[in-house]
C-alpha cells in the first residue's frame, strides 16, 4: 500500500498552517498523528473541500477526545453533538464576533473547536486567530514574571446569562443562542498556562470571558487586563482564514484565540462545530 504525504502549509509566522492531501473521512493513522503534530505545533490547522456527513464529522471529533456538547448553541436538527454557528440575511449580529477562546469559562476548558462550512457569503465571513505561544513569547521578561504566579477568573455568566450581553443588548441572537439556564458561574485559570501536549507556555486570558484576577477587584485589573489584549491581538501573532464551502478549521482553544468578522451583512452563513473536551489546566 502506498503512503500518501500530507502536505502542511504556513500560513503567517504568527499562527495557522493549512494542510492539503487528505481526506478527513478516511484518515490513516499515519496522517491522523501528522495531522495532530501540526495541530500542537500551529494552534490552528485548515483543511479545504472536506464533504463530511455530519456522521463523520462527529467520527472525526470522536478521534481526538470526548464531545463536549455546547449547553448555549442551538444544535443541529438530529444531532446534538454539533452545534449551529448561524447568521441570516436579516440579522445584524454574528456569533463569535471579538476576541475570545472557547470555553474558558469551565472548569476543564474545551481543548478544540472543529468548525466545518456548510454555507458562505459570497465575500466576508473569514476567521481571525491569534497565538497565545506568540503573545506570551514577546511579553517583557518582568511582566511574565509577574504574571506566572496570577490566576484569573472566568464566567459565562454576563454573556449567556439571564441579565448577560445576549439578553439586554437586544443582540438578535434569538433562536441561535439560549439556555441562561446553563450558566455555571465562575471559574479560575492560571493566567499563564503550560500546555498539556505541546508543554509550552501560553497567555490565557480573553476579552470575552476574563473577569478579573483572582484576589483582584475589577477596577484594579483592567488597566493590566487591557493591555494584555492590545499585546494579544497585535497583527504579527495572527492569521485570517478566508472560508470556502467545505473548509474546516479545527483551533486549539488553550493556545488560540479567534474573531469571527462581521462584514457580510445581507448574506447568510451557516457553519457546524464540534466542540471537543479538554482537561483542567494546571
Amino acid at each position: 500500500m502506498t503512503y500518501e504525504a500530507i502536505e502542511v502549509r504556513r500560513l503567517t509566522g504568527g499562527c495557522g498552517a493549512e494542510i492539503s492531501g487528505v481526506d478527513l473521512a478516511n484518515l490513516s493513522n499515519r496522517q491522523w498523528q501528522e495531522v495532530r503534530d501540526a495541530f500542537v505545533t500551529h494552534g490552528v490547522v485548515f483543511f479545504r473541500n472536506q464533504t463530511l456527513s455530519p456522521e463523520q464529522h462527529i467520527a472525526f471529533a470522536r478521534r481526538w477526545g470526548p464531545i463536549d456538547i455546547n449547553r448555549f448553541f442551538t444544535p443541529v436538527e438530529g444531532y446534538p453533538e454539533i452545534a449551529e454557528v448561524r447568521k441570516e440575511k436579516e440579522q445584524k449580529n454574528n456569533i463569535g464576533g471579538g476576541w475570545h477562546t472557547d470555553h474558558s469559562y469551565d472548569v476543564a476548558p474545551a481543548m478544540g473547536s472543529i468548525l466545518l462550512a456548510r454555507e458562505v457569503p459570497e465575500e466576508g465571513g473569514d476567521t481571525l486567530f491569534a497565538s497565545m505561544y506568540a503573545a506570551y513569547d514577546a511579553l517583557s521578561e518582568g511582566l511574565r514574571r509577574t504574571l506566572d504566579g496570577l490566576r484569573a477568573i472566568h464566567s459565562d455568566e454576563h454573556v449567556f446569562g439571564a441579565k448577560g450581553y445576549h439578553k439586554t443588548t437586544g443582540a438578535d441572537t434569538a433562536g441561535r443562542i439560549g439556555n441562561a439556564q446553563a450558566v455555571r458561574g465562575e471559574v479560575s485559570h492560571p493566567v499563564v498556562i503550560t500546555h498539556p501536549e505541546s508543554g509550552r507556555k501560553a497567555l490565557y486570558v480573553n476579552p470575552a470571558f476574563t473577569l478579573r484576577f483572582e484576589g483582584w477587584s475589577e477596577a484594579d485589573s483592567k488597566p493590566l487586563l487591557e493591555h494584555l489584549y492590545r499585546h494579544a491581538a497585535r497583527p504579527e501573532f495572527t492569521c485570517r482564514f478566508r472560508w470556502t464551502p467545505g473548509a474546516l478549521a479545527f483551533w486549539d482553544n488553550r493556545a488560540t484565540w479567534h474573531y469571527a468578522a462581521n462584514d457580510y451583512h445581507g448574506e447568510r452563513r451557516l457553519m457546524h462545530r464540534i466542540t471537543v473536551a479538554g482537561c483542567t489546566l494546571g
